[in-house]
């Protein structure tokens, strides 16, 4: 992941509320390993990330731990082993986000449907959720582009990709990691996405309740562009 365009999607968030408003509490939707939550925390902001994997959350703390170890965070971060198609807390934030096309894999539409009517319960009046999913033309770029391979000293992988439907994709990733002896240990992953047109998106917005939706293309506040877009970023105001 280390090439991962982080910095931009921290770009994109931040532009966006420089223009509407800096939200003070943030829930952060498919999280991972912190990577937007701990940034968010430093700068401030009291934010939980929620993520459906415990072994994620649990690099997260320790990715936390060692973060405050070099410097104080400003602001608060609490980790959550949690869905994002049905959660709440106590409390309604100003903001929810999920980067990275977290939302890709909820591959049936009425998941996708109870994520965003989750995230819509909560939220605060004038809220906002932000997020970002791969555009159909994604799709092609990795089918066209397989396989991906990494060599690496400690990891190497070999990513094939194959559709397994007109809007489905499964990643099949075959993981060789270096042990303390030096053998390397052997996994096989497989993860599915399904890309999702424009127009069922804003929908499912609609339907859940949000009152203004926006959507742009590629880390730009332009319209999409069905033709060039490959990343989809909403905005979805309640």
């Amino acid at each position: 992941m280390a090439d991962m365009p982080y910095g931009d999607w921290h770009a994109w968030l931040d532009l966006y509320w420089e223009r509407h408003g800096r939200p003070r509490t943030v829930v952060d939707l498919g999280c991972g390993t912190g990577a937007i939550a701990l940034p968010l925390a430093r700068e401030g902001m009291r934010v939980v990330g929620i993520d459906l994997s415990p072994d994620m959350i649990a690099v997260a703390r320790r990715k936390e731990a060692a973060l405050r170890a070099e410097t104080p965070f400003a602001g608060e971060v609490a980790w959550v082993v949690g869905d994002m198609r049905g959660w709440s807390l106590p409390e309604p934030a100003d903001a929810v986000v999920s980067m990275c096309d977290g939302l890709n894999y909820l591959t049936d539409e009425n998941d996708l449907a109870r994520a965003f009517a989750a995230a819509h319960a909560g939220l605060r009046e004038g809220g906002v959720f932000l997020f970002d999913m791969h555009h159909p033309n994604q799709l092609d770029i990795y089918l066209e582009n397989d396989p991906f391979t990494l060599d690496d000293e400690d990891v190497s992988y070999i990513w094939t990709c194959e559709a397994e439907a007109e809007d489905t994709v499964a990643h099949r990733l075959t993981l060789f990691v270096r042990e303390e002896d030096g053998r390397y240990a052997r996994s096989v992953e497989t993860h599915r996405q399904r890309v999702y047109p424009e127009r069922t998106v804003r929908r499912l917005l609609k339907e859940a309740g949000f009152a203004r939706v926006e959507s742009f293309s590629d880390f730009s506040f332009e319209p999409v562009d069905d033709a060039e877009t490959l990343r989809m970023f909403f905005a979805a105001v309640k």
